[in-house]
């Protein structure tokens, strides 16, 4: 392999010289930097990253974690932030969390002991203490999908409970009143505020609310076909079942359809996320935007800002979601 000194030779400049242009600096002559290149080209050089990142206390990678690296919640996350970091020449390092507290400390000191530059996070098990902790070590955070009660921790979060209300207010306002709620889990904040809006929706239209038209899934499709079915067994009247996520709505529309009942003509089906397939589900599910990609530019924009010098992004904070209206919700 070549070294710095044949660069230096063939191209007939200093080694500081080379150095610099493999750095990027900006005090090199744009001639120099060519003919540097040029010579690099020629021979095969190849920079060595843990020398660079030395010389400009900088590795231009990102360490992210997420909850899970499959499903189709995660994806947009991923691609977005990827895309954002690949056209800015940073690498993103993705680890996935899986909603442990120890899963997602060992995932963060994985990262921070490879030297990224700054970490994007969506966990939900770890403190908000810990988050600040880690960012007083010199590490800039911004956290996707919650809210972080600090000064120093960046985050961007979806306005879940307003989510949650959307969506029972949509099928209230379609003339239902036997519904069942089909939750995330309830230890997850997310899921928790969900579910607060659904019964503020029911409460504001003199509903009254009923434990037993609760049912507790894990946000994954099989949970949602398993609470149909009890849903099904207790309640043969329910004309509406709202669901905290997309993928447990498909488990919900999967076992409706075994069972022969017509969506949306015998029941309704809501969901929450608007997940890429959702609009490709038989029938199109009528859901709530949660414009997770989005989200996950601005937390990439965020890091480009704060960390490389690009420019400043504007502040977001809490998004609003709104109501996606298909087929899968019908007035009756």
């Amino acid at each position: 392999m070549a070294t710095i000194y044949e660069v230096s030779k063939l191209a007939g400049v200093s080694l500081a010289t080379v150095s610099r242009v493999v750095n990027n600096s900006a005090k090199v002559r744009e001639s120099t930097r060519v003919k540097v290149e040029a010579a690099m080209k020629e021979l095969g050089f190849r920079p060595n990253a843990i020398a660079r990142s030395l010389a400009t206390n900088r590795t231009d990678t990102v360490g992210i974690v997420i909850s899970e690296l499959d499903g189709p919640f995660y994806g947009p996350m991923m691609t977005n932030i990827e895309a954002k970091f690949r056209a800015a020449n940073i690498h993103a390092i993705f680890t996935a969390g899986h909603s442990n507290e120890e899963s997602e400390k060992n995932a963060i000191q994985f990262l921070l002991a490879r030297r990224v530059d700054a970490l994007i996070l969506h966990v939900e098990s770890v403190s908000d203490s810990y988050l600040e902790q880690v960012e007083k070590e010199g590490v800039p955070i911004v956290v996707i999908g919650r809210q972080v009660d600090s000064e120093t921790v960046a985050s961007v979060d979806l306005d879940n409970e307003l989510g949650g209300y959307l969506a029972a207010k949509a099928v209230i306002a379609a003339g239902h009143r036997e519904i069942a709620y089909i939750s995330g889990p309830s230890w997850k904040v997310d899921a928790s505020q969900r579910l607060a809006g659904h019964r503020r929706a029911l409460v504001e239209a003199g509903l009254p609310w009923k434990e037993q038209d609760l049912y507790e899934g894990d946000y994954l499709a099989p949970s949602g076909y398993e609470c149909a079915a009890k849903a099904l067994t207790q309640n043969p009247n329910y004309r509406a079942i709202v669901c905290a996520n997309d993928e447990m709505a498909s488990g919900v529309l999967l076992k409706l359809r075994e069972q022969g009942i017509s969506v949306p003509q015998d029941v309704s089906v809501v969901g929450f996320d608007d997940v890429t397939h959702a609009k490709y589900l038989y029938p199109a599910l009528t859901t709530i935007d949660h414009p997770i990609g989005e989200m996950a530019s601005y937390a990439a924009n965020w890091v480009l800002s704060s960390c490389y010098g690009h420019h400043s992004v504007g502040h977001m904070s809490l998004v609003k979601p709104s109501l996606v209206e298909r087929e899968s919700l019908a007035k009756i």
